[in-house]
């Protein structure tokens, strides 16, 4: 089974980390780093450096691709899954139209404008869409982050079944009991609402972030009106 990881400039490291080590133990998994060309890739904290093992044309057909976040950009495969702010790359892609999918709490908002059916309560979601497609391609996103580990895991039962998932899950000894309370927006109280906001802000408003997400917002304008264009041509000559 061969597992594509997207890295990108400006990627979030936990974002694939969690999810590699619970995809990493399946049966006959190969996992791979993928970017335009091999070589060295620098995460979105400017200080870790990952290196990408493969080519996109080294990888056309993995059977699964993992997008993980960084607001910072196909193949095909059996699942696509993105972590965090990797659902904004799939839904600028065109793949998540109309389709219900979560991201990290903070690039909700650009889900919505991106044509999503964005989820804000829910750790994991899988795409709407018609079953033959979904035996083709099931595209699954997650929550910001941490919650890379728990599709990690998903995933692995998905795909080796829950014994094997288990048997991960044990391994990597993953039993989550956080200090504190505060790990969603439901739960964290207004003054660690306006700090993370804050906090986060400082990456958002760097001039690559900004040119990236504007990047995207704007071809996804473009896109929508060329096709709404079309189909009023269609129909005019029908």
């Amino acid at each position: 089974m061969q597992i594509a990881i997207l890295l990108y400039p400006g990627f979030t490291a936990l974002d694939f980390i969690g999810p590699y080590e619970s995809l990493r133990w399946l049966p006959d998994a190969e996992v791979r780093f993928v970017w335009r060309e091999p070589g060295p890739i620098t995460a979105d904290s400017g200080v870790l450096v990952v290196a990408a093992t493969h080519s996109f044309d080294e990888t056309p057909s993995p059977d699964i691709i993992l997008v993980p976040g960084g607001f910072s950009t196909m193949q095909t495969a059996t699942w696509t899954a993105s972590v965090c702010s990797g659902s904004i790359i799939l839904a600028a892609a065109g793949l998540l139209d109309g389709k219900r999918a979560t991201s990290h709490w903070a690039a909700l908002t650009a889900l919505k404008a991106l044509g999503v059916k964005a989820v804000g309560d829910e750790r994991i979601v899988v795409a709407d869409g018609p079953d033959e497609n979904r035996a083709k391609n099931t595209i699954v996103t997650c929550a910001g982050v941490s919650a890379g580990i728990d599709l990690g895991l998903w995933l692995a039962g998905q795909i080796g079944g829950d014994g094997r998932a288990k048997v991960i899950q044990l391994s990597m000894e993953y039993d989550p009991r956080p200090p504190y309370d505060s790990g969603h927006m439901s739960k964290a109280s207004a003054a660690t609402k306006a700090a993370s906001t804050a906090l986060m802000s400082k990456d958002l408003v760097k001039p690559t972030q900004l040119k990236a997400m504007s990047g995207l917002l704007w071809d996804h304008a473009i896109s929508a009106a060329r096709s709404r264009r079309k189909r009023r041509l269609v129909t005019s000559r029908g």
